[in-house]
């Protein structure tokens, strides 16, 4: 850059260049139904470079009997591979790890189990993502290793299920999850390990059957770059590139029908063994093939590219955004508030006044800013349910909460903020509350009743949140301090009901009045 001279000595200079942020230190851990991969790596400068990337076949998904239970063997595979895992978890700073589980971990009947040993493992909670949520994150992944605009398919074949995403940038436009799985297809068409022209046929209608409640609007929609991401695609394309078949990263339908005659030829599973196939992944490469051929078959596909970029990086941008301007769960209550017609100044002043309790009881009740933000969101949604009918409005709001497909929330953030709104009025409701994961069931009853005196606190629908009454805790006890004037006989009623549905529910509740 050239410099200014003495005859211009009031020439500005070029803008100094941003100084470069501290690189943050983020980790990420799939627990996909077929592998487990962890992906460590700095965020600096709005961009991510990789520190260390492992990835296991654990295949949770083989574990599964035919009543959803996880055996203890594939537990103890997924747990042993954890504990490889944890020492490259070190120096990672709280908040900067998220471990997040998919189909497998959605289906199994006694999941929470896994969960729990897993979660003492790694000192980290884990969560389970929804179908959409999944194909949302990867889609994120994906986008950001495409430096490319326009409109593209995501395809990415898992373990246990198969998403498929539409999008233009940053921004999904379809999201779907159907339960197509080289691990489940596996054992459902090969689980003697022969492979044949049927076999794989019937493999192969299975995927198209699945496939036919979104072929048409995906090609209605439609796109301009077909891409595939994971294993599954990755695999295909390596085959296809050593054979000569199609050009390297690039998966042809003449090179996907050569693949299929190859596989065919080989009759047993044990016996696939193709150049660019790795060993780990040949037993359940022959289904993953039959659901790549339905998806071409399905979606009218002549090629698809091979891209890096998944499940793992999509939660590593998806962190980074949160707790910011830019955190997806903001834009999914924004919409549930429009949707359900909720009444911004109520939820507004129910939320206010929820976070001045909560400040004073911070500290002795050992709370977190995490814990906060959902405390303030429950209180925006508590009345939810009034848009279906007034008449157990806090139920239908927590149905409502379980079980939408919200952007951006895992089934646990889900379920908490179901559980609060569920909780803030009338009976405090223990059979919910017992049924919570036991680590669980302390914050969130501490949570809940600070939500309802919140509510009740704001019961007359004011103008401006009334001034918060002094709150005080002491291991589960509460010790709220009134004015006790003439114009709060009213809420005193209202508090006194309350202090009875605490202390049926096993929470003293005490109320001094001044």
């Amino acid at each position: 850059m050239n410099q200014p001279t003495a005859r211009h000595p009031r020439r500005s200079r070029a803008p100094a260049s941003r100084p470069a942020t501290a690189p943050r230190r983020l980790a990420a851990i799939d627990l996909g139904s077929n592998s487990f991969h962890l992906l460590v790596a700095n965020y600096q400068d709005d961009r991510l470079q990789v520190v260390a990337r492992l990835g296991e076949k654990v295949q949770l998904a083989a574990g599964l009997d035919d009543e959803g239970q996880l055996s203890e063997p594939a537990m103890q595979r997924a747990l042993a591979c954890l504990a490889r895992f944890a020492p490259f978890l070190e120096g990672i700073a709280p908040g900067h790890l998220r471990v997040v589980g998919t189909n497998a971990l959605r289906d199994a009947a006694n999941s929470q189990a896994f969960i729990e040993r897993a979660e003492a493992l790694l000192g980290n909670r884990i969560e389970i993502v929804a179908g959409r949520e999944e194909a949302r994150l990867i889609y994120l992944g994906a986008a950001h290793a495409l430096a490319e605009d326009g409109r593209r398919l995501i395809v990415d074949i898992g373990g246990g299920s198969t998403e498929f995403i539409i999008g233009e940038r940053f921004e999904p436009l379809a999201l779907e999850s159907l339960r197509l799985g080289c691990v489940t297809f596996t054992r459902r068409f090969f689980g003697d390990g022969e492979i044949g022209e049927k076999r794989m046929r019937r493999a192969e209608l299975a995927a198209l059957s699945e496939l036919a409640c979104i072929r048409r609007p995906y090609r209605e929609l439609g796109w301009a770059d077909p891409v595939g991401s994971s294993g599954t695609i990755k695999a295909a394309a390596a085959v296809m590139a050593a054979a000569g078949t199609a050009p390297e990263g690039v998966i042809t339908r003449r090179g996907l029908r050569d693949l299929r005659e190859r596989l065919i030829a080989c009759k047993r599973l044990d016996r696939v063994a193709m150049e660019g196939l790795k060993a780990d992944r040949a037993r359940v490469f022959p289904a993953g093939v039959a659901i790549l051929v339905a998806i071409f078959e399905a979606l009218g596909l002549e090629q698809m590219r091979y891209a890096d970029g998944a499940l793992r990086e999509g939660v590593l941008y998806d962190m980074v955004g949160r707790h910011g301007l830019e955190d997806s769960r903001l834009k999914t209550l924004a919409g549930l508030e429009r949707s359900y017609g909720v009444d911004a100044r109520q939820a507004s002043n129910v939320a206010d006044t929820a976070r001045a309790l909560f400040e004073q009881v911070r500290v002795p009740w050992g709370l977190d800013d995490d814990q906060a933000r959902f405390l303030g969101w429950a209180s925006r949604l508590h009345e939810i349910g009034l848009a279906i009918s007034h008449s157990q409005f806090h139920r239908h709001g927590a149905y409502l909460l379980e079980h939408s497909d919200l952007a951006g929330f895992s089934r646990p953030e889900q379920r908490l903020l179901a559980f609060l709104v569920r909780a803030h009025r009338r009976k405090f409701p223990l059979k919910e509350w017992q049924a919570l994961p036991a680590s669980e069931q302390c914050s969130h009853a501490r949570l809940a009743r600070l939500l309802r005196l919140a509510v009740l606190l704001n019961h007359s629908r004011p103008e401006q949140p009334p001034a918060p009454p002094r709150l005080e805790a002491s291991g589960d006890g509460l010790r709220l301090r009134l004015d006790g004037g003439d114009d709060q006989a009213l809420l005193l009623t209202d508090l006194e009901q309350e202090a009875a549905y605490q202390q049926a529910a096993g929470f003293p509740l005490v109320l001094a009045c001044r």
